[in-house]
């Protein structure tokens, strides 16, 4: 067994202030014994408006955000899933949502872009989202190999499009991380259901790292960052503001249950 940790933010625009605190929790979750890491989505940084993180974006490979999740797993020797950072792009306007996956020396072994971008009106609020006018979406689902079983990467948004997780799980997901900055009123709604669903389905275990709590920008994030076994209970959940959640991920155990109630062996798509 391995233990594993999500970190959960209120991440504002400084993102010096961001990065001091991202460490100070990842020093903390690695003192219960965790050995892999996952930050949530934005961080670094969540800026007055979406286009500020444009001001901030990185070259691919460089940069100073990088570079501190490079030296922040090198330092602490764990496995560092690194949210969302803004990496440059094809459009000189626009940024991908890139989820940067460092290993125990500090190398970069894995990316993934944010394909589902969150374009909507929450109902019964007046929050209105374009990620597309700043970000430029991904095309490419990843799953990886780790020390700790096979990792599905996916962003927040994705959470919703079920589809893509069967396709993962297909190439052997075991575990799927999913770095999240939920509003608090789609959070409230649908946050812990839809994780325990994809955990459910797809008889993997969740590691969700959220945001949670009240912005400088005046957003609220839901928070309640997870972990779930491929049974859908909740391991351990963190409510509100920044702290963390820890627990063991059993490869045994989800292998036991795979094999116990073979679902993912009775998949009909072709049915009529």
């Amino acid at each position: 067994m391995n233990k594993c940790a999500a970190i959960q933010m209120a991440s504002g625009p400084s993102v010096s202030s961001n990065l001091l605190e991202a460490e100070k929790l990842i020093a903390e979750a690695v003192k219960t014994g965790a050995k892999l890491v996952a930050l949530p989505e934005n961080f670094a940084m969540m800026g007055d408006r979406e286009i500020d993180k444009i001001k901030i974006k990185e070259v691919d490979g460089t940069g100073p955000i990088q570079k501190f999740l490079s030296s922040t797993a090198k330092k602490y020797g764990v496995w560092l899933i690194g949210g969302t950072i803004p990496i440059a792009g094809n459009d000189d306007n626009k940024v991908r949502a890139a989820c940067v996956i460092y290993n125990d020396l500090g190398e970069r072994v894995g990316r993934y872009d944010k394909i589902h971008l969150f374009d909507v009106n929450v109902p019964g609020t007046d929050e209105v989202y374009r990620e597309s006018d700043s970000i430029e979406r991904g095309e490419q689902a990843v799953v990886m190999d780790t020390p700790f079983g096979k990792l599905g990467i996916a962003v927040c948004y994705d959470l919703r499009f079920p589809e893509v997780f069967r396709k993962m799980v297909m190439q052997g997901m075991e575990i799927l991380v999913i770095p999240s900055a939920f509003t608090a009123k789609t959070g409230s709604a649908h946050w812990e259901v839809l994780l325990r669903a994809r955990a459910i389905e797809n008889l993997c275990y969740v590691i969700a790292p959220n945001q949670g709590g009240f912005h400088l920008n005046g957003r609220k994030t839901y928070g309640h960052s997870m972990i779930i076994d491929p049974w859908g209970m909740v391991l351990d959940c963190y409510k509100t503001g920044a702290g963390f959640v820890a627990a063991d991920i059993d490869l045994e155990k989800l292998a036991k249950v795979r094999s116990a109630f073979p679902v993912l062996n009775h998949r009909r798509v072709n049915c009529e």
